[in-house]
């Protein structure tokens, strides 16, 4: 147990939630946060009644380095972003570098109900939105009585 309290991870929340699974238990839910944190990219996912939602949040990737495919309800997100370092000179010296760079894949879950022909996706600074409709007749009808 010294042990693990004096080597400090560069993630104090997940030191913390350590600590908590160690102290009261396994069987809690300590994190509301759907992936670890530092995956990338981040996203904000959501719906409406017509359609699913999908904001990716990559700055400093271009959109032709984006790819995006769809197969069996999951979305896979791939890219890669690249370090800018100056190319003056070969001594550079990183101190810290907290930016994240190279490879990424972010897969997310679909609905049953979407309909994989209808997807529009844009990308404006740093943010790539996808909205994908929902199939016809999953979506909600108003039944009029006759």
């Amino acid at each position: 147990m010294y042990n693990t309290l004096f080597n400090f991870s560069d993630d104090l929340f997940s030191e913390l939630e350590q600590w908590q699974r160690q102290l009261v238990g396994r069987n809690i839910v300590s994190n509301i946060r759907p992936v670890a944190r530092g995956s990338f990219p981040a996203i904000n996912l959501g719906s409406t009644p017509s359609s699913v939602e999908v904001y990716a949040f990559v700055p400093g990737v271009e959109a032709k380095s984006l790819d995006i495919q769809i197969d069996k309800n999951l979305l896979t997100l791939q890219g890669e972003r690249t370090l800018a370092l100056p190319k003056e000179d070969n001594k550079l010296t990183v101190y810290a570098q907290e930016r994240f760079s190279g490879k990424f894949k972010r897969v997310i879950t679909l609905p049953d109900d979407v309909d994989v022909s209808k997807v529009n996706a844009s990308y404006k600074d740093g943010v790539l939105h996808i909205s994908i409709q929902r199939r016809e007749e999953a979506q909600p009808k108003r039944i009029e009585i006759q």
